[in-house]
């Protein structure tokens, strides 16, 4: 997988993978692209049952409007992964945050268990009732965000080895903090929740060394 040395572009001890060959992996950009926040989406069907699975494709996409999203691929046993299709059918979900201390039921949530099954209860978690949407919340998570669904984008395959994805939007309607990770200023203390975030593979972390940046230059308005 080595670069050709007059490869243009490409410094020393460097390696180009083009992604149209053989040997791209999808975990190349699970690998590079991280940290990622990891969004634990809560969602009910429209008979009424709840599910619960983390997704490591999530983050803000625009604060005001406040929408956040995340993406879903498509399953080999199904044609939508559960979330997406209550999503779609009741036009709700909530985002938990997922922290270190439940980061072993946020694990359990992810097993591929079939369909209308509560992950729930599967992981030995708790549900909160919401405030403006159905869909319940996860007991102990540091924070929750009630959404409306917004949009969703359908990113199709564009050969026999890729599968389609779809990202969904939603409107953040509402927003659950613990009170004790809210500071004098009303600013939320991310580091004490201790989110955890999704790195290559089987790694994750969650809040360790914490450095600041003050910003050198002034920023447009």
């Amino acid at each position: 997988m080595s670069a050709a040395p007059d490869d243009p572009g490409q410094g020393p001890g460097h390696t180009f993978v083009d992604p149209a060959e053989g040997r791209f992996r999808r975990a190349f950009l699970n690998e590079l692209v991280a940290p990622r926040p990891i969004g634990w989406i809560s969602t009910l069907d429209g008979a009424g049952r709840a599910n619960l699975a983390p997704f490591s494709h999530f983050n803000v996409a625009s604060s005001a409007p406040p929408i956040v999203m995340f993406s879903c691929n498509t399953p080999e046993d199904r044609e939508q992964k559960d979330t997406l299709a209550n999503v779609l059918e009741t036009g709700e979900f909530v985002v938990n945050m997922a922290s270190f201390g439940q980061k072993e039921a946020m694990i359990e949530s992810s097993a591929p268990l079939p369909a209308g099954t509560d992950e729930f209860a599967a992981a030995g978690l708790t549900k909160l009732a919401s405030r403006k949407v159905a869909a319940p919340r996860v007991a102990g998570a540091p924070a929750h965000m009630e959404c409306r669904l917004w949009h969703v984008l359908h990113i199709k395959a564009t050969t026999e080895v890729e599968s389609d994805s779809h990202v969904v939007f939603g409107k953040v309607v509402g927003i659950h903090m613990r009170a004790d990770l809210i500071d004098a200023q009303g600013r939320f203390k991310t580091v004490e929740a201790m989110p955890v975030a999704r790195l290559g593979g089987i790694q994750y972390l969650s809040t360790t060394d914490i450095f600041e940046l003050p910003p050198k230059f002034k920023r447009r308005s």
